[in-house]
């Protein structure tokens, strides 16, 4: 079944003066251009040699990861998605919301403002309700079922890490997770279970690259996922900014009391720029993101729809393996 959905068509720098009788201003000075050279490498594309102090395994960069996501429950914000299939090119403008652990809502809308599209997945049920079609389809809240909206096959709970800028780790046990410092990022590769495969590339933060292993924050680059031999996505995450809590929720008519963000203040950065892709095949989804806030107010059913009046109800049996 095809679903409709209404979018429209330093290394470290040598440059630290050696000996107690160095004037300061020209350690500063130095320092300076160190971090100069550094971001000019950058900018120039030459691969970046490792951080002096480097993680010492694979399960500790994936720890650093997680705490720089921490503070981070949740995400929200706007944005523009363009897809590349079977069907051509198609592109629209999206609100989107997730939450931990697999919560998601997608709000497709016109260039008029009118909402045209709306996917909600709370864990358990997925329902997708398509104005053009006037149709809405609900079922179990599986990756098949998502995918008929993103196009690509990515899991939910991956696409909700995924969205908050962390990628999502398969189980696995410290012997099965390799580190590797290859063309200026680290690869991290992980074998689980029923011959599954990932590779996550991550990089420390600028601002972080010359401090100890343990207060580097780090960016999440790309993550790829295979089993058996093949690819059943990759994400692509770049032009990494720090987004900001959400502003609680006031009833516009002041008969309830507001609802507060739902979760701590967070600054984490989040990827501008999403590509989700199958290898090999012409699936291809790119999410730019115009704006993102952390921890958005929680408000009843956010994740959750029922059928609008004069639509079609149909029921959604896609299984994962039909994938």
């Amino acid at each position: 079944m095809s679903l409709r959905i209404g979018w429209t068509r330093a290394a470290e720098i040598p440059g630290r003066v050696a000996g107690p009788q160095a004037p300061a201003g020209h350690v500063a000075r130095v320092t300076r251009f160190g971090s100069g050279l550094l971001a000019a490498l950058v900018l120039t594309g030459c691969p970046r040699s490792p951080p002096p102090s480097q993680f010492p395994t694979a399960d500790d960069a994936l720890e650093r990861m997680h705490a720089t996501y921490a503070c981070s429950r949740g995400i929200q914000g706007e944005a523009k998605i363009d897809y590349f299939g079977d069907a051509g090119r198609v592109r629209g403008n999206v609100l989107y919301k997730s939450m931990l652990p697999d919560d998601l809502r997608f709000d497709v809308f016109s260039p008029f403002g009118m909402t045209i599209s709306t996917l909600t997945s709370d864990g358990e049920t997925f329902a997708l309700y398509d104005l053009r079609e006037k149709a809405f389809f609900s079922g179990p809240a599986n990756t098949c079922n998502v995918a008929r909206f993103t196009r690509v096959p990515v899991p939910p709970h991956a696409l909700t890490q995924l969205l908050r800028g962390e990628a999502p780790v398969l189980v696995h046990s410290p012997a099965q997770a390799k580190i590797a410092w290859e063309s200026g990022r680290y690869v991290v590769r992980i074998a689980s279970k029923h011959q599954a495969q990932q590779e996550i590339h991550l990089e420390p933060r600028d601002a972080d690259f010359l401090e100890p292993w343990q207060k580097q924050q780090v960016r999440v680059l790309e993550v790829r996922v295979t089993q058996q031999g093949i690819d059943l996505y990759r994400a692509e995450l770049d032009d990494h900014k720090p987004a900001p809590t959400s502003k609680g929720w006031e009833d516009p008519d002041g008969l309830g009391a507001g609802v507060p963000p739902s979760g701590p203040n967070c600054s984490a950065e989040v990827p501008r720029r999403m590509r989700l892709e199958v290898p090999d095949t012409d699936q291809d989804l790119i999410l730019r993101v115009k704006e993102a806030t952390h921890n958005p107010p929680l408000l009843p059913n956010t994740f959750r729809q029922v059928p609008r009046r004069g639509v079609r109800v149909r029921y959604s049996a896609c299984s994962d393996r039909d994938l």
